[in-house]
């Protein structure tokens, strides 16, 4: 890889990384599925008016749109109000690999190796360290909406590899159409009014901070350079580069946040990263290693919302 091209992909996954424990300071004064619906109409207005549309069907950008905007950086978003750290966050919305794995296995009778196995044991370990060293019911509950955050990943990665989508910056702008009503309608419907009367009463300068860094540094910049490294070099090559997103995103959590690792906790993230190093690496030839990533997030997205 080229020095520049290795320099735009630490680039990105430091912002991928970052953006967790900024989308927290976000949420500091917006409810965060309001957050995820600003997010992405400022994501696909105004470029759908300069960006033409993917040479694809419509339901294929609805049904991204709606799995990566509500099911995925919605429940990111909600996890970390509820109290999981944004650097776990980070980490935990990596089991889509394990998760996309399961979708080969399904879809395409691809079959595991030993490593990709002890990997998601090793995974599996971390997972339930993280749970029971949680410490409440509602950061318990956090955990479970990133692992529904990180299965939506998955689905999503399936669609960009059924829908055979090559424009993936027009697919990004075109999709992220379609989150932000559902997200306005479900904000109202679990919050009334006061969500949106706070937005403008209470305005802080840190918020816009963070929707801005969300919408052009962790959706626009990201994607293109995500997928400019992903047309440029096989995706074994690019994709285990993924793994310094929660690294960035933990780092990112201690320095802006004050987020201080436990023993216990950090042996889970260390079990949770040597799987997927192990899955990663002895995995390059099959399907996770074919589409993981693609639509990375996100943190990404989110390739995520939190």
């Amino acid at each position: 890889m080229q020095k520049k091209h290795l320099a735009l992909a630490i680039l990105v996954t430091a912002v991928w990384g970052l953006n967790f424990p900024i989308t927290k300071l976000g949420l500091a004064a917006v409810d965060p599925l309001l957050l995820t619906a600003l997010r992405f109409t400022l994501a696909a207005l105004p470029w759908v008016f300069f960006v033409q549309r993917p040479a694809i069907a419509i339901g294929w950008l609805a049904a991204y749109g709606l799995i990566f905007g509500v099911a995925m950086w919605a429940l990111i978003n909600l996890g970390i109000e509820m109290g999981v750290p944004p650097g776990t966050a980070a980490l935990l919305i990596q089991f889509s690999a394990f998760f996309t794995l399961g979708w080969g296995v399904l879809l395409f009778r691809e079959r595991l190796s030993l490593g990709q196995i002890a990997g998601v044991i090793l995974a599996a370990l971390g997972l339930i360290s993280i749970i029971v060293a949680s410490p409440g019911h509602a950061a318990t509950v956090g955990y479970g909406l990133l692992l529904v955050s990180a299965f939506s990943w998955s689905v999503g990665n399936v669609i960009i590899k059924q829908s055979k989508v090559r424009e993936m910056f027009a697919f990004v702008v075109w999709a992220s159409l379609f989150p932000p009503i559902p997200l306005l309608i479900l904000t109202w419907l679990a919050h009334g009014t006061a969500p949106f009367t706070n937005l403008v009463t209470h305005f802080e300068w840190m918020a816009v901070f963070s929707l801005l860094f969300q919408v052009y540094a962790a959706t626009l910049f990201c994607y293109w350079g995500w997928n400019l490294l992903l047309r440029e070099y096989p995706v074994s090559k690019v994709a285990p580069l993924s793994l310094l997103i929660p690294v960035f995103g933990i780092a990112g959590s201690m320095l802006m946040l004050g987020h201080r690792i436990e023993f216990s906790e950090g042996v889970s993230i260390g079990l949770i990263l040597t799987a997927l190093v192990v899955g990663m690496v002895k995995g390059r030839g099959n399907f996770r290693a074919r589409m993981c990533l693609k639509a990375s997030g996100t943190p990404a997205p989110p390739e995520s919302h939190r």
